[in-house]
């Protein structure tokens, strides 16, 4: 096994550049109208639909980087860019990332091309976990699925909230409990196919960052779906059931195993916003000669290196996920915790060093800083990534 390395390769660097130059020049100029209009940005996505870089094929390459290192780095530079319209074009990935995570080669090739869709024929993909009284504790799930031997199909019956996409989707994949009196031992995903019927969308939360991006609850009522939705098959699934009653629970269930595989791509976009915070507020020193008050330079001094030192974290995760290095420590959690952490710390300095004009919407830092906050909150709160930290260190099961 190769050691881990920062280095990237030409093919690697080369994307890089692409992806900042659609950063620089297609999200920034629109992140203030969009962020106003809280709406999804669908030209922009279609433009980087057109262009390649909202595609099936994009994702799949950055996947099958063999570092681990491109898919995460891609989320910086997007949300370098700026957070909403990032995670419009990039949350679709999130249900990808799901059926990778726990579906067969086959549901894989079928499913994951159409969570994209094409240029002049955009799809769109969500993930559902979260749920309103359950959260991240996956044992809790109020969402239902229960099976009929006869006919083959799964009905599905809840609601998730919190859900990028969720209800706009065209592929919505959904985590379920499908036996009540084993929990989180025994929760699978399924993928809910376009119309499906019973399927709809709740709440629209309306937020105080990302913006851009349409997040809702979805509600699931009698949804009916066929025994090849289950991602794993069947045959998986009992095999699971088996070793859950014979053993106790499996290490983890498929949501865990999905948040996991998700975590370094969502620290990596807390880094981009304190990036761009760091290297605005950096310049805005350096032209009112402010860097030269040491109070002022010694923020930036710190706002560089806990942004480096989150970069650094995410980084390491993303090359173990790709490696098979399990995570004893909760690597993962560490990543998105410091990261998260580190983006609203970076983004009030840059407030702070702007005084009244940071304050002010003249400037970007107090969408970055509005931005930041959801990067503490969504996907597990810093709390849950404490907690999950801490059982990972421990051994125990901390409450």
């Amino acid at each position: 096994m190769g050691e881990f390395s920062m280095e990237l390769n030409d093919d690697q660097a080369q994307v890089l550049r692409w992806v900042h130059d659609f950063a620089e020049n297609v999200e920034r100029p629109a992140a203030h109208e969009w962020d106003e209009r809280e709406a999804t940005p669908w030209p922009i996505i279609e433009h980087a639909a057109t262009i390649g870089l909202y595609s099936f094929d994009f994702v799949a390459n950055c996947f099958a980087d063999p570092t681990g290192l491109l898919l995460p780095l891609v989320n910086e530079e997007m949300a370098w860019g700026d957070a909403g319209i990032a995670l419009a074009i990039l949350g679709s990935t999130l249900g990808v990332a799901g059926i990778v995570a726990a579906g067969t080669p086959e549901q894989v090739a079928e499913w994951a091309p159409k969570c994209f869709g094409q240029a002049g024929d955009i799809q769109l993909a969500a993930l559902c976990v979260s749920e309103a009284d359950a959260g991240f504790e996956a044992a809790r799930f109020g969402t239902r699925a229960e099976y009929d031997g006869r006919g083959d199909n799964w009905t599905l019956n809840g609601a998730k909230t919190w859900v990028t996409n969720g209800g706009i989707a065209d592929i919505h994949v959904v985590a379920a409990s499908v036996e009540s009196e084993l929990g989180a031992r025994c929760q699978a995903n399924f993928i809910v196919p376009p119309k499906t019927p019973g399927l709809s969308m709740g709440r629209r939360f309306d937020k105080t960052g990302v913006r851009a991006s349409h997040t809702a609850e979805v509600i699931l009522h009698d949804v009916t779906l066929p025994g090849a939705c289950l991602l794993g098959g069947r045959d998986r699934l009992d095999e699971r059931i088996a070793r859950a009653n014979e053993v106790g629970h499996p290490r983890s269930p498929a949501a865990i195993v999905t948040f996991e595989a998700t975590l370094p791509a969502i620290a990596a976009q807390a880094v981009g916003i304190a990036r761009a915070a760091y290297e605005y507020a950096l310049d805005c020193a350096k032209q009112h000669r402010a860097f030269e008050r040491q109070a002022v330079a010694f923020k930036l001094a710190d706002m560089r290196t806990r942004t480096d030192a989150a970069r650094l974290l995410y980084l390491r995760a993303a090359s173990m996920a790709m490696t098979g290095k399990p995570f004893t420590a909760a690597e993962g959690s560490m990543a998105r915790l410091f990261a998260g952490e580190t983006a609203v710390w970076v983004t009030e300095q840059a407030v702070q060093i702007l005084a009244a004009c940071g304050y002010s919407r003249d400037h970007p830092v107090e969408r970055w800083h509005r931005d930041s906050v959801a990067h503490t909150s969504f996907e597990g709160t810093s709390e849950i990534q404490r907690l999950v930290i801490a059982r990972a260190i421990s051994g125990t099961r901390v409450h």
